[in-house]
């Protein structure tokens, strides 16, 4: 087991950035384009990226997960960061989009269902930790 794992540290730090810089776009780029319940919707998108952002950063700073552990839990918050933020952020946007984002909007909860997962996976494994 190393230290801390590098590639997920990173990955959390990066997305981390690109999670304030939607959330600027959010607060101040989306109000002459969309109305306050499209920015509010947005804004949870935001929210729970940057929840699951912080918890890679943990878990990739984390010495006592497994390799194997980490990287599960890693997949499930990053498709589920895609599933839930990513189809709330074209959800908020729909009436400025030339699509109709609302026939994805069923992966929503796919996105919110992985993240339980992710959590659930997590709290199970460190149950099953050894103590030193």
């Amino acid at each position: 087991m190393t230290n801390f794992d590098k590639n997920m540290a990173v990955t959390a730090s990066f997305l981390a950035a690109v999670t304030i810089a939607l959330g600027a776009f959010g607060a101040h780029g989306l109000k002459s384009i969309v109305d306050a319940s499209a920015i509010n919707t947005f804004e949870t998108g935001v929210r729970y990226q940057m929840y699951h952002c912080i918890a890679i950063l943990i878990l990739g700073l984390t010495p006592a997960i497994s390799e194997k552990i980490k990287k599960t839990v890693f997949w499930l918050f990053i498709v589920g960061m895609l599933f839930f933020s990513g189809s709330i952020y074209l959800l908020a946007l729909n009436e400025v989009l030339p699509f109709n984002s609302a026939k994805i909007g069923f992966i929503t909860p796919i996105g919110g269902l992985l993240f339980i997962v992710g959590w659930f996976w997590l709290a199970f494994s460190l149950l099953s930790l050894k103590k030193r």
